[in-house]
């Protein structure tokens, strides 16, 4: 049998190119294509589905390659911490559907984060910061940046705004639209204006809309993260994290953390590569569940108050249909009994899961102000919108009649 020949990819330093398989009668002019017909070459096996690369290094057929591939002078893999064809591929689909020119995978969506605060800001600093965002970013913002002499200005949802706050120092904006938990809408036209005025990069968290719903780099951003463990995943398997954006700024993003060390598992990667596969009629199920919760329950006499960005209702209306293609599958409302009501809820739930995921097929319900945003303080969580009586749910993808009989039976507790 003929030795099996091996596909070589980018080396150290530099981030691996896309190393894709389209051919060139293929007709990929629409993202959806993209993102499931993109695929690392096939083996001599000729495998349908893309074999998972589950191993930590890579070899050489001898010593005068190996030496060439070390000294940047013929593309070849290294290490699995530095690239992998299994993490290459997610990258590469996720890129496409964000319409980005390629990307980094982390660990996880925490550590893509801090990818790009520690690869791009430095002692003396500053970070422009959407007041409205996930739990554990705040605190790396609050609690560790600092450590680093990185200045932060927390803003409200509002861009027109923001100008004052910005100073001489400043480096960077970060934001998440629509925002966790209270699912505020940030105009992003509006801030990606704001930072090309001033120079600033733009940094947008698109976990919550993920790709299919919108995307952000229309809109004038420099970078995308992801938690590529929620909706991305969508069945509540593995831990994953992503950055996209211009090869230049995912170049530096790379040699972070080639060097750090928070790279996506090849198993995470393949799970998520075969997850993205599915991504569009995932949302398509989870958005209109969602839409239909909302309506069906906006005027629930046990409810204050109701948010889904496609609400009419919302405040943001008008910008989340400039913006977004579909609403999401979080719906959040607040009770009217407060901490107690709120409690009660939870306890008198059949069939919704009661984790602090988000983003599986099966729905979820949490209460942000005990869980994921409890260490900030009652007057930071009141300045976001986040209540005692603040219930989150995540609409998974049973019978929508099922998650709203029994999402009913807990408001009547």
């Amino acid at each position: 049998m003929a030795p099996a020949t091996r596909r070589i990819i980018e080396p150290y330093p530099d981030p691996p190119k896309p190393f894709f398989n389209i051919q060139p009668q293929q007709n990929m002019s629409h993202r959806i294509t993209k993102a499931i017909r993109i695929r690392a070459d096939q083996t001599p096996e000729k495998e349908h589905s893309t074999p998972l690369f589950l191993t930590s290094s890579f070899c050489y057929e001898d010593a005068e390659e190996m030496r060439a591939v070390f000294a940047d002078e013929k593309e070849g893999n290294i290490y699995s911490r530095f690239s992998n064809p299994s993490v290459q591929e997610f990258i590469d689909r996720l890129a496409a559907l964000e319409g980005a020119e390629t990307g980094f995978a982390t660990a996880s969506g925490m550590s893509s984060i801090v990818a790009t605060f520690l690869t791009f800001l430095k002692k003396g600093d500053h970070l422009l910061v959407c007041n409205a965002i996930f739990g554990s970013t705040h605190t790396i913002i609050t609690k560790y940046l600092p450590k680093y002499g990185i200045e932060y200005t927390y803003v409200n949802t509002d861009p027109s705004t923001w100008e004052a706050a910005i100073r001489p120092n400043t480096k960077m904006i970060f934001l998440e639209t629509p925002t966790n938990p209270g699912l505020d809408i940030v105009d992003l036209a509006a801030a990606g204006a704001i930072a090309k005025k001033h120079n600033l990069l733009f940094n947008v968290d698109n976990c919550f809309a993920t790709p299919i719903g919108q995307t952000p780099i229309d809109f004038g951003a420099d970078l995308v993260v992801h938690s590529a463990t929620k909706w991305i995943d969508g069945q509540g398997r593995v831990l994953g994290g992503a950055v996209l954006g211009r090869k230049e700024l995912i170049k530096e993003v790379y040699l972070f953390c080639r060097s750090t060390g928070p790279s996506l598992s090849p198993f995470n990667a393949w799970v998520l590569s075969r997850s993205l596969e599915t991504l569009d009629v995932r949302m398509e199920r989870h958005s209109s569940n969602a839409l239909y919760i909302a309506q069906a329950l906006e005027s629930h006499p046990a409810i204050a108050s109701l948010r889904y960005p496609l609400l009419p209702s919302h405040p943001h209306y008008a910008i989340a249909k400039k913006q977004m293609k579909n609403g999401g599958g979080i719906v959040c409302f607040e009770l009217k009994g407060g901490l107690e009501a709120g409690r009660k809820f939870l306890d008198s739930l059949s069939m919704l899961s009661l984790t602090a995921n988000l983003g599986d097929t099966r729905s979820i319900a949490s209460h942000p102000a005990s869980t994921t945003h409890a260490k900030l303080t009652p007057e930071e969580r009141a300045a976001v919108g986040i209540s005692p009586g603040l219930i989150r749910i995540s609409v998974g993808l049973e019978h929508r009649d099922d998650i709203l009989e029994d999402i009913k039976k807990g408001l009547a507790s």
